[in-house]
């Protein structure tokens, strides 16, 4: 059975910081994902840090509602799914909680066509 889908109403960056001490931890919305590579951010694009290595604005994103059992089996995967048969590339994070997918601003209503067509109510 499909799941609903919430649009978060911020607008998004993703970007690259060459620290953590550039990131504001007390904002409400933000994803850190570092490695021996990068150290990458998402958050809302008010909240972007002033010195970037490398930026992209204009991003949207979903929130799959409630919280995802770990046994679950291809949320994303067919979340994924619809949105490239509709041309939509995404850029997908996941919390303990949950899953968000990303999409760029101009792909939005697109993609909550494309998913509400296929059953998922997209609030």
């Amino acid at each position: 059975m499909p799941m609903t889908i919430k649009v978060l109403p911020q607008a998004l960056t993703v970007c690259k910081v060459e620290s953590i001490s550039e990131i504001d931890l007390s904002r409400p919305l933000y994803f850190i994902g570092k490695t021996d590579e990068e150290l990458s951010l998402v958050c809302e694009t008010a909240d972007t840090p002033a010195r970037t290595l490398a930026r992209e604005d204009g991003w949207r994103g979903f929130r799959i509602e409630g919280t995802l059992d770990f046994s679950l089996v291809g949320i994303l995967s067919k979340l994924s799914g619809i949105l490239a048969e509709a041309q939509i590339g995404i850029f997908a994070v996941s919390t303990y909680n949950t899953d968000y997918i990303l999409v760029k601003e101009e792909n939005l209503k697109g993609a909550v066509r494309a998913l509400s067509e296929r059953g998922y109510t997209v609030a």
